[in-house]
């Protein structure tokens, strides 16, 4: 079973890459952020909780992203993987998904980073909020607050999965074919 941590700051790609990963591979897709907008829009009990959180671009408190991780993981027992976009964003998140996977008898594979400037983060983002209207890509503040975020929260994860020998690096810059290419190379060495 091929089980992925895609990982990379706001903005990185994860989503675009994801979904060609996704169908070469033929994988599940589990985007925590895709679930939270699914919630957002349907102002459910869990959207509105996760809402204060996002609008400040601060993360969603752990349980509730484990639990959302787990149900979507029972939901598809037949899976032939699963690629983990925007989970887990943090050591203690990274130790609950080992234990979740464990108890489930699968584990990651590897996790995989996609390397991206700072410049072109924010201009992606800016790019995207003007596409998507996504309020949260749309505010400089709120940008750089996701990105510091990431840096003194995520960014550690990089550390945990290279102990265990899961780390892969990944240029995130260049065209999305170029990139694609080189996460497919990545997954061929696994």
């Amino acid at each position: 079973m091929l089980n992925i941590v895609l990982f990379g700051p706001p903005g990185a790609g994860k989503g675009t890459q994801a979904e060609k990963i996704i169908e070469k591979y033929d994988l599940i897709h589990l985007s925590t952020g895709d679930i939270l907008r699914s919630e957002l829009a349907g102002k459910t009990k869990l959207g509105l909780q996760a809402k204060k959180y996002m609008d400040k671009g601060e993360l969603v408190p752990d349980k509730v992203v484990i639990s959302m991780i787990e149900t979507k993981i029972d939901q598809n027992p037949d899976a032939n993987g699963f690629i983990f976009d925007g989970f887990p964003r943090t050591t203690a998140q990274a130790k609950a998904l080992d234990e979740l996977m464990s108890k489930k008898t699968i584990h990651i594979k590897a996790m995989i980073m996609l390397s991206v400037d700072h410049e072109e983060l924010v201009s992606r983002l800016l790019n995207r909020g003007k596409i998507a209207g996504r309020s949260d890509d749309q505010d400089m503040a709120i940008i750089e607050n996701r990105i510091k975020v990431y840096n003194t929260e995520t960014a550690p994860l990089i550390d945990y999965y290279n102990m265990q020998g899961k780390y892969r690096y990944v240029s995130g810059m260049g065209t999305l074919e170029e990139i694609f290419k080189r996460i497919c190379e990545t997954i061929g060495d696994l």
